[in-house]
Formats: structure tokens, C-alpha cells, sequence
């Protein structure tokens, strides 16, 4: 082997013994040493959050009596009214249809009572002279007075007809629109001058106004199905209010409906709740609220940070790393209930193991990598 050819070897050799080292070098910086957390007996509460609104328990419609033209509205929204208190007049408008009809009942029933006033009174003078016994006298007079019972019916259906009521009601008409509830007027969808119509078999008829109790409210609102199974009537929950910060109102769960809809792909089943009210809040109807509902609560259960879990990339099955000696091991853990930061563990790992924080590394480890983490 020439000279030449013995340098380039050396120089070579030189250069792969240099790499060597420096590769080692790189490799024992790259060498990071994870903490690790044991785990920890505590009390977990899982619980769900049901979005809806606050209610009153129970709202009122006033509706007419009558159909008609509003004439004067008593009341504002927000006022506070009793029972039998006036909230509206309604003026009639006779229907044509009607008004014709009673009119000819009244012409009919007049000719009737004609008739029989003038039987009546033939009737009488005749008997008055002996001519009639007594029996055929009080035939006539029971039909004189049923012709004038008759007219007076048919006179008083005229005058419901065109005004509404008639004098023999008194005072309470059907042209007065009556509280029937005492409480808060919370809407008033009508004005003076609007046509409404009353209640019947085929018309719901018009809201004039609607009173509620503000006093009783509720919480309405729905949940998950993969939760419903877990809510329990006579649980103790939290109300929060959109419009009210800071603060919570305690409430009771009354109902939970056996039967839910769905909405978006997914089944919701309507809950309520009875709400707790204090003198400083007035809470009004319709505000957007949140109730935070304990779902499950277990205490002295063995638990670890949700934040340490890692899952099976083909089974999805949890699990954590323990440590042993210097390395780390996979542990597959059973799990039970989550509040979100802690979980319990039912099995897979004892509260004497080291279970590796995989995702952040000792800050000496990190500061050597010039901030890097290698995992």
C-alpha cells in the first residue's frame, strides 16, 4: 500500500471515529427523563349540564267571551292585577247571519204572545161570567204565560246578539275580559281596535292577555339520552342565568319526561325543575339558563389526572406508562366516572406505581434540548 493511500485511510478512519462520538454525544443529550404521578384517593362528581330556559310554573290566556272589536285595555304589561280585576271591553260586532236570525225569532214570538194574550183575555171574561169552567180558564193562562216567557227569551238572545250582554246579567258581562288568575301581566299582544274572537270548538280564539305568578318559576330544559338514566327525581341542582353573572339559584328536579324527540340526530328528553328564588333578583320569563346536574358521586375512589391516559391506536383500549427500573411499561387501566380533570380507575394500576407524564418531560431534560421534548 502506497503512502498516499495509508493517509486517506487514516483521515477516513479519523472522520468515522469523530462521527461516532459526536452521534453519542447527540444521542445521551436526547435522553429525557419523564416525571411521573401516583395515583390518589378522592371524590368524583360526574355531572351534566341541561341548557334551557326559566318559566313561570303556571301562565294564564285571557281570552273573550265574544267576538269583536277591543275598545279599551285596562293594563300594561308588568302590572300586577287580581282575580275578577278589569283588563279590556270588547264591542260587538253582530254577526249578520245571527242578528237576522234572533230578529225573526223576536217577530215570531211577538205574534205568538199576541195570540195568546188575546185567548187569554176572551178566556177570562168568560170566565169571570160562568160561561168556561176553571180548567179550560188555565189552559189559557199557562198559554199566555209561556208566549210571554218565550218573547222575553228571544228579545234577550237580540240583545246579546247586538251588544253582548243584556240587563238581566248585571253588571259582569261578556263585554268585560276578567282576570282569572291573580299575578303579573306579562303580554299584551292586542290594542285597541283589534278584532278578536272567542273560544269555541273549532277557534282557539284570541290571547288578549296572559298572567303568570312570578313568584313560581321553574327551569325547563332537556338532556342527552345517554343521561337520563342517571337523573333522579328530588336531586338537588344549580340554575345559572344567562343575564344574572355570578350568581346561582339552588332548584329541584320535579319532572323528567318519559318519552323525548329528536332533535339533530340525537334524543332529547325534557326535564323541570323547581327554582329557589331570592328578593334581590327579579327573574323574568323566557331567560336563557343552564342547570348543572350531579349525575353520579362516588368518594374515597382511587383516581388519576385524566391528562395522563393514552389509547390503543387499533383496540382504543386506555392506558397509562408505569415506570420500572429505567424504563416505562404499558398498563391497559379500567375506568369508571370522569369530572373532566380526574378519573377513576377501576383496574390496572395500584397507588404505589409511577405512571409516566408523557406529555411533559422534567424542565432540566428540556432546558439540555434547548426547550425540545422528545417522547
Amino acid at each position: 500500500m502506497s503512502k498516499r493511500a495509508k493517509i486517506i485511510l487514516a483521515i477516513i478512519a479519523v472522520g468515522f471515529i469523530a462521527a461516532l462520538i459526536w452521534f453519542g454525544k447527540k444521542n445521551k443529550t436526547n435522553i429525557i427523563e419523564f416525571e411521573t404521578e401516583t395515583a390518589f384517593t378522592t371524590t368524583i362528581v360526574e355531572k351534566t349540564v341541561a341548557t334551557g330556559k326559566v318559566v313561570p310554573l303556571e301562565e294564564v290566556e285571557i281570552k273573550p267571551q265574544i267576538t269583536g272589536i277591543i275598545d279599551e285595555v285596562f293594563v300594561v304589561e308588568g302590572a300586577i292585577v287580581k282575580n275578577g280585576d278589569l283588563i279590556a271591553t270588547v264591542r260587538v260586532v253582530p254577526n249578520i247571519a245571527s242578528l237576522n236570525s234572533a230578529t225573526g225569532r223576536v217577530k215570531s214570538a211577538m205574534l205568538s204572545f199576541n195570540n195568546a194574550k188575546i185567548s187569554y183575555d176572551r178566556n177570562k171574561k168568560l170566565f169571570d161570567k160562568g160561561v168556561i169552567s176553571g180548567q179550560e180558564f188555565e189552559t189559557a193562562e199557562l198559554n199566555f204565560d209561556n208566549a210571554k216567557l218565550n218573547l222575553a227569551n228571544a228579545e234577550s238572545d237580540l240583545e246579546i246578539i247586538k251588544k253582548g250582554s243584556t240587563s238581566g246579567l248585571g253588571k259582569t258581562t261578556n263585554t268585560n275580559i276578567i282576570a282569572t288568575a291573580s299575578g303579573m301581566i306579562l303580554e299584551i299582544p292586542v290594542k285597541k281596535g283589534y278584532q278578536v274572537t272567542q273560544t269555541n270548538d273549532f277557534n282557539a280564539g284570541t290571547t288578549i292577555a296572559s298572567i303568570a305568578d312570578m313568584t313560581k318559576m321553574i327551569f325547563e330544559g332537556k338532556v342527552d339520552e345517554s343521561e337520563v338514566s342517571k337523573l333522579i327525581v328530588g336531586t338537588k341542582i344549580e340554575v345559572s342565568l344567562g343575564a344574572i353573572e355570578g350568581k346561582k339559584f339552588p332548584a329541584k328536579l320535579n319532572f323528567v319526561a318519559p318519552k323525548g324527540t329528536e332533535e339533530g340526530g340525537a334524543v332529547q328528553f325534557k326535564i323541570k325543575a323547581d327554582v329557589t328564588l331570592d328578593k334581590n333578583n327579579f327573574i323574568r320569563a323566557g331567560y336563557s339558563a343552564n342547570a348543572d346536574i350531579v349525575l353520579v358521586k362516588k368518594e374515597g375512589v382511587l383516581a388519576i389526572k385524566e391528562a395522563l391516559l393514552r389509547f390503543d391506536k387499533k383496540t382504543e383500549e386506555p392506558y397509562v406508562e408505569v415506570k420500572v427500573g429505567d424504563t416505562f411499561e404499558k398498563r391497559t387501566v379500567k375506568l369508571g366516572i370522569s369530572d373532566g380533570v380526574d378519573i377513576e380507575v377501576l383496574s390496572g394500576i395500584t397507588k404505589d406505581d409511577q405512571i409516566k407524564i408523557w406529555n411533559k418531560a422534567s424542565k432540566d431534560d428540556v432546558n439540555k434540548n434547548g426547550g425540545r421534548r422528545n417522547n
